[in-house]
């Protein structure tokens, strides 16, 4: 045994610390390179699809643009010839207002009633629930529009069931009183995806709440009211924003029912329905990007005005109120 070995220290326990850094994976080393090669798609996408257009169509309302001549500079003209003269304009927008406000509010009481039914279900339940989401999955389609308008139209299923109780309308789709109702109808048909989402939120609310309540003598209304509701309202407000953005882009149902026309009397001239008619029917560009441009704000000040609410509406559990 040499001098050198009675230096040495005897050996200790081993440092996991030490033994961890030796056998790390090099992929743990920092390369942010790769994860921008993986986001690079998307970037892509967003840049070249969703901004790159936007900007176009922010420059081109500014502009006269109409497909075959090159766009001249107008500046505010397109924006003030909407509001001041341009009554089909401000019919589509009453039009689409008036669907947004009937629609969404029934669609979701719907899908809520449907929900709590489904929730305390004891049999059937994933063919009640299949039932009642398959209209979400036909219902924008053209085929199923094309068989709505057939069910209201003059003489058709519903215009002859009315008649037999003394109501003849001749046909709810050619009457401008009524027309409006066969797509907010056919709005509330779809209730099926909110209603997923709801009876998911149905599950999350703890039992011991409705314990506590039936103890203290809650009626089932008082139960709704106390327990339910704040409960959900995050979901509440997760599938109002969802469906009141989806509401102000419906145009496939008006587009069919009405003959891509809006009528009777601009009873169904929606939003996008009058958008489509100036961009693609009379090749106006510019004044359909400047309608473009007054949808996207609204959409957006109105989810802002949902967001800025839901301070006093909206219960977060753990949340100290």
């Amino acid at each position: 045994m040499t001098t050198d070995t009675l230096r040495r220290p005897p050996p200790g326990p081993a440092d996991p610390t030490a033994k961890a850094g030796r056998n790390r994976p090099r992929y743990r080393r920092h390369r942010p390179g790769i994860a921008y090669l993986f986001l690079s798609p998307w970037v892509c996408g967003a840049l070249l699809l969703t901004l790159g257009p936007m900007l176009a169509s922010l420059y081109l309302s500014f502009t006269d643009y109409d497909l075959f001549t090159s766009p001249n500079w107008v500046g505010l003209e397109n924006y003030k010839r909407l509001f001041t003269d341009d009554a089909r304009f401000l019919a589509s927008a009453k039009v689409t207002a008036t669907y947004v406000l009937i629609s969404v509010p029934l669609k979701l009481a719907a899908a809520l009633a449907v929900a709590m039914l489904l929730n305390n279900a004891r049999r059937g339940q994933g063919f009640y629930r299949s039932a009642f989401y398959a209209p979400s999955l036909l219902g924008t389609g053209v085929a199923i529009a094309l068989a709505w308008r057939a069910l209201f139209t003059d003489n058709g299923v519903v215009d002859s069931l009315t008649g037999r109780v003394g109501w003849d309308t001749g046909g709810w789709i050619n009457e401008p009183d009524y027309a409006i109702y066969v797509l907010i109808i056919l709005a509330i048909w779809q209730f099926g995806a909110p209603m997923v989402i709801f009876l998911a939120g149905l599950k999350q609310v703890p039992q011991e709440l409705y314990d506590a309540a039936a103890v203290d003598g809650s009626g089932r209304w008082r139960t709704f009211r106390s327990v339910t509701l704040p409960m959900l309202s995050p979901i509440i407000l997760f599938n109002l924003v969802l469906e009141t953005i989806h509401a102000f882009q419906a145009f496939t149902p008006a587009f069919i029912v009405s003959g891509g026309r809006g009528g009777p009397s601009n009873s169904t001239l929606f939003y996008t329905l009058y958008l489509y008619e100036r961009g693609f029917s009379q090749f106006r560009m510019g004044y359909a990007s400047a309608m473009a441009w007054i949808l996207l704000i609204t959409v957006a000040v109105i989810t802002a005005l949902f967001f800025g609410t839901s301070r006093r509406w909206v219960f977060y559990a753990g949340e100290n109120k």
